[in-house]
């Protein structure tokens, strides 16, 4: 496979081929201009003389002008296409996020331009189509709920011993659905740029940790809350209390009964859960976080979202998860305001 080219290169070389071809049309001007020619120079002494006058009157300074000429065309060709390293390195920068991202051509040089277009063309018709990827899953997710709570009450109606397993089966499905239209909001509303409000850690800690205590207690384990420091941040409280519920019901699985889940709001916008399972490497939780991947240990009511969707809000969030396996910890560690 041939290497790219670089433009740089390219441009030094032809920087060089045309100085040179000026050299040397210049040095063809000024031996036609002082006429020294072998046909007039019959004299060998002469010759030499005159040879020796133009090397070092005419050749060696332009050699020497050609060194520190050589470094402003590199410098200048540098500064010419550095509107384009800016736009890539902008472009890097902004790689977490999900779409709306663009090349901004009001710096670029005029030749560049129109293959910056391109590439926002290109970016328009990616976006429209994951949009519309969106909004099919979450009609889907919707269209279904009904016909499955519809099912599940039926089910209520009977004593047939086979009707447990099927309710469980509904409420696996029903939660995969939740957990579908809960990506599909977050997506939603990060291309919908909906403005970040005031979320307030400690708050979202006591409200997920009353919501999961119930459930706990029917399974003779139960969840703490220790500290009070995590303050503030910008961003959607609803999509917060999401990801730390995820983990919450992560730890609740892997917790042996009569023990705890404890959740952390021991620093500044950070929110941690810790269980006694068997903890998750950081590269672990990196492979779990994506779509359809499944823990050892994961239950049939979910399909492999959950820490899939912990990254999704905290990428949203510009934060990210720190996850720790010697105090099997999972710790959300959101931007500070």
């Amino acid at each position: 496979m041939k290497p790219p080219e670089s433009i740089l290169r390219r441009l030094m070389q032809s920087l060089a081929i045309v100085s040179a071809i000026g050299m040397f049309l210049m040095l063809v001007f000024i031996w036609v201009e002082y006429q020294i020619s072998v046909l007039h120079i019959f004299d060998l002494t002469q010759l030499r003389q005159s040879a020796h006058e133009l090397l070092e009157h005419v050749v060696l300074p332009m050699i020497l002008l050609s060194i520190p000429m050589a470094f402003a065309g590199r410098w200048a060709i540098r500064r010419g296409v550095r509107p384009l390293t800016e736009a890539a390195e902008h472009i890097n920068a902004a790689s977490d996020q999900p779409r709306g991202v663009r090349v901004d051509t009001s710096t670029l040089p005029i030749e560049t331009v129109p293959f910056a277009d391109a590439v926002n063309h290109l970016l328009d018709r990616v976006d429209h189509a994951a949009a519309m990827h969106e909004a099919f899953a979450a009609d889907i997710a919707h269209e279904l709920r009904t016909p499955l709570t519809l099912l599940s009450l039926q089910l209520n109606t009977l004593d047939d011993p086979k009707a447990a397993a099927m309710r469980a089966d509904i409420n696996a499905m029903r939660r995969l659905i939740d957990q579908l239209m809960l990506l599909a909001q977050i997506d939603a509303q990060d291309a919908a740029s909906i403005p970040p409000r005031i979320v307030d850690l400690v708050d979202v800690a006591r409200d997920v940790a009353a919501q999961m205590a119930p459930a706990a207690l029917a399974d003779d384990k139960r969840i703490e809350l220790c500290g009070a420091q995590s303050g503030t941040i910008w961003g959607r409280r609803e999509a917060v209390a999401a990801a730390l519920r995820n983990l919450v019901e992560n730890a609740l699985r892997v917790t042996p009964s009569g023990k705890a889940v404890v959740i952390y709001a021991d620093a500044a916008a950070e929110l941690a859960v810790r269980d006694t399972g068997p903890g998750l490497t950081q590269a672990r939780y990196d492979m779990l976080s994506k779509r359809l991947r499944r823990c050892d240990h994961a239950s049939r009511d979910g399909a492999g979202l959950g820490l899939s969707i912990v990254s999704r809000i905290m990428a949203s969030h510009g934060g990210r998860v720190a996850a720790d396996a010697d105090i099997r910890e999972l710790r959300l560690i959101f931007h500070k305001k």
